[in-house]
């Protein structure tokens, strides 16, 4: 499994998020033990008013375990690894939230631990959590017979889900997934070895580079979009400055958004427009049963709890029966049969909690594989769209400067560029202001 962990405070947004049914098509709270409150709101609000008492500003722990796309992990084996990761990380005993995640096939665990000891009213050191969550995801790994990521077998390749919330968020701006914006800048990086082969590889996907606000080197797309080089391509400053020279001598961000926006901004704009309109009506059909599906899946989960509820209640009643109260009840203790039979209703019960356990896992894991039948077509399609905006962003970049400088009509210039596809040239970039492109 990835683990991904971190000290948070906002107890109300981590809730939010955690129970958000509408980015997630299957929300299910496994757990909520140490709190008063039997709710998700309720315990972090438990944890932020304890933190008061202390200094503490992130009050919570937050941890979430990714399981590779294509394994199939019983719940048993999440709990296993959360609590060897609590006691790696010394939060053994802390109250702590489980929430389960499903989405596009896949299911993934989130669990959020308070920092704070309520004996010592402190809050839990969390030094060098990383590297021991990267030992455990290793071992992780290693015991289930699962592939190793590329991370883990070479370092400077990077952990493949190593992605923060701004980076997801920046990628679904533009419909894309961030590991293939960080896959096709490091295979850039890898085909390049100077600046200006780099710039050429970075441009043929519509990218163009940019010096940072803080003397860095970024990559602007054409959605104005951008993207930290040392971050994306796991490279040090140094390293970059070895292949590519000193940031001075590229332009600013600001000035790469005008130009982008000067360039290709009335192409761009029309063109994607229709792309997408074409888009939206090819992936209807997969939409609608997405959501067919996932309403189905919900309603016969839903079947399947109140089957079970309404039968422990049964069982309950059951077993409440074979305890006698009154003075047989008095009697039963002495002569040790009260012992037996409470003995017996315990082992009953869990019986009962495992049948029940086992039963939700049978049906959540026909679901997955339902679900991860489709994911492959959404996948697919995905793809295929992925590979139209991608060539169409190349032949906008490439057209732009010979349609602004050289005044050719945009329509018959794009027309006879897709007849005739002669090798981008981006001089005319280079010559006007330095205008660097960059993927």
């Amino acid at each position: 499994m990835i683990l991904k962990g971190n000290q948070r405070g906002g107890g109300r947004q981590m809730a939010l998020h955690l129970l958000n049914g509408m980015d997630n098509e299957h929300v299910t709270v496994h757990e909520v033990s140490g709190f008063v409150a039997d709710d998700v709101l309720g315990a972090f609000n438990e944890i932020h008013a304890l933190s008061k008492g202390t200094k503490c500003k992130q009050f919570m722990y937050s941890l979430s375990l990714n399981p590779p796309q294509d394994a199939e992990v019983p719940v048993e084996d999440f709990e296993a690894a959360l609590d060897a990761i609590e006691k790696r990380l010394g939060l053994d005993g802390q109250a702590r939230v489980v929430v389960f995640h499903e989405k596009e096939g896949r299911r993934h665990a989130h669990c959020v631990w308070s920092r704070i000891d309520i004996e010592t009213m402190t809050a839990k050191n969390m030094s060098h959590d990383r590297r021991e969550l990267n030992d455990i995801s290793k071992s992780l790994f290693l015991e289930h017979g699962w592939r190793l990521p590329d991370g883990f077998r070479n370092k400077s390749r990077g952990n493949p889900l190593n992605y923060t919330r701004a980076e997801w968020q920046q990628a679904a701006r533009i419909g894309r997934k961030p590991q293939d914006i960080k896959r096709e800048l490091q295979e850039c990086w890898a085909a390049s070895d100077s600046r200006k082969s780099f710039k050429n590889a970075l441009g043929e996907l519509g990218y163009f580079l940019a010096e940072g606000d803080r003397r860095g080197y970024v990559a602007v797309d054409v959605y104005g979009e951008v993207y930290s080089l040392t971050r994306q391509l796991g490279q040090r400053k140094k390293a970059l400055e070895a292949k590519l020279g000193k940031t001075e001598s590229l332009p600013s961000v600001a000035k790469t958004k005008d130009k982008i926006s000067n360039q290709l901004s009335g192409l761009f704009t029309r063109y994607m427009n229709e792309l997408k309109a074409h888009h939206d009506k090819q992936s209807k059909p997969l939409r609608a049963e997405k959501q067919k599906m996932t309403k189905a899946h919900r309603d016969v989960r839903k079947g399947l709890e109140d089957f079970q509820q309404e039968r422990w209640q049964k069982e309950e009643l059951q077993r409440n029966a074979r305890i006698r109260s009154g003075f047989k009840g008095l009697w039963d203790k002495l002569n040790g049969r009260y012992w037996k039979t409470r003995k017996a209703n315990e082992r009953e019960t869990w019986k009962s909690y495992m049948r029940d356990q086992k039963e939700r896992e049978k049906l959540i894991s026909s679901q997955l594989q339902e679900r991860q039948a489709l994911q492959a077509q959404l996948e697919l399609m995905r793809g295929n769209q992925d590979q139209e905006k991608q060539e169409l962003i190349r032949d906008l970049t490439d057209l732009a400067p010979y349609a602004e400088k050289k005044g050719h009509n945009v329509e018959r210039s794009k027309s006879r560029d897709k007849d005739h596809h002669k090798p981008h040239d981006f001089n005319d970039f280079d010559r006007d202001d330095d205008f660097e492109p960059e993927l």
